[in-house]
């Protein structure tokens, strides 16, 4: 090779790396933008509904006084719905991710599933309003109820839960497998005791990504009938008598902070909107406490397990 074609082969490496350098400050500059407005977003919002945030704040109802309105009822529904989602999405994912990824055949339908549960994952969240509504409230006479909420906003969730379980356990190197076959354990215990153990902080990641989005959607659950204004809270879930758990509180009528904060930002009165700032900032602490409890799991999942 003449040193002709060496030269030209470093000038055309180095135009890339330079090209590469570029393209890498770029997307930094791009990343750094939008963390940028994104915390002065919330800086203003906190600046503009810290005054407000009280423990009368979380303990009074909602009021047509700004001052003595609060978000008991929005809290509390909110908290209820994320529970029914939680348990609704969560297992029903894992399962789905783990049969699809371990258990079924690499064919045709198992490619047909595939697509669409990852374009499931970008259906805007009113169509599974209308397919709740359509399906929970009048087929199943469910109502609009917590139950209803809890099950459409699992259905939103659904896919998103099941794409990233299923790339958790796709990150689980070959050889953790083989090695369990090689001590003679079935499938069943190789997925158990290995597979899901070592990936179980990335799917609780996945489904904690999946709660963030639900806790935060409006069309949905006004599709389904939530209440824009709401002065009492659902039966408790505890009872003093035996069994000493109730259910009646899955078919109470209920409201959500983001419902609760359009209803405020609707309103003429500035005190109002002062209102929406503060339950937009104890929503976002919901959803940092969310993501706070999953990083603690995960480091007490990880903590013990060695690759």
């Amino acid at each position: 090779m003449s040193s002709l074609n060496l030269e030209e082969i470093r000038r055309n490496i180095n135009r890339r790396q330079q090209i590469n350098k570029i393209f890498a400050i770029l997307g930094l500059l791009v990343i750094f933008v939008a963390i940028l407005t994104l915390l002065g977003l919330i800086l203003e919002m906190v600046i503009d509904g810290h005054s407000r945030i009280s423990p009368d704040f979380f303990t009074s109802f909602p009021s047509r006084k700004p001052e003595k309105a609060g978000i008991l009822a929005a809290w509390v529904g909110t908290s209820l719905v994320m529970v029914v989602t939680a348990v609704a999405a969560v297992p029903l994912g894992v399962a789905a991710a783990i049969y699809l990824e371990e258990y079924a055949r690499k064919n045709l339908l198992a490619d047909l599933i595939e697509i669409n549960v990852t374009n499931l994952a970008g259906v805007p969240s009113i169509v599974y309003g209308l397919l709740a509504l359509g399906l929970f409230v009048y087929q199943f006479n469910l109502g609009e109820s917590i139950l209803t909420a809890g099950l459409t906003l699992a259905l939103l969730i659904l896919p998103v839960v099941i794409v990233t379980t299923r790339e958790a356990l796709r990150a689980i190197p070959n050889n953790l497998r083989e090695a369990a076959y090689a001590l003679g354990a079935s499938k069943w215990q190789m997925i158990w005791d290995h597979i899901l153990p070592y990936s179980f902080g990335s799917i609780l990641t996945g489904a904690i990504v999946g709660l963030s989005r639900a806790i935060g959607e409006t069309a949905p659950i006004i599709t389904i009938g939530a209440l824009t204004f709401i002065a009492f809270l659902p039966d408790s879930p505890l009872r003093e008598e035996f069994p000493y758990i109730s259910f009646a509180w899955l078919q109470a009528p209920f409201t959500v902070m983001p419902i609760q904060m359009f209803n405020w930002v609707s309103r003429p009165n500035a005190e109002f909107h002062i209102n929406a700032a503060a339950a937009g900032t104890v929503l976002i602490g919901m959803t940092l406490m969310m993501n706070g409890i999953a990083i603690y799991l995960r480091y007490l999942f990880r903590k013990d397990i060695k690759w």
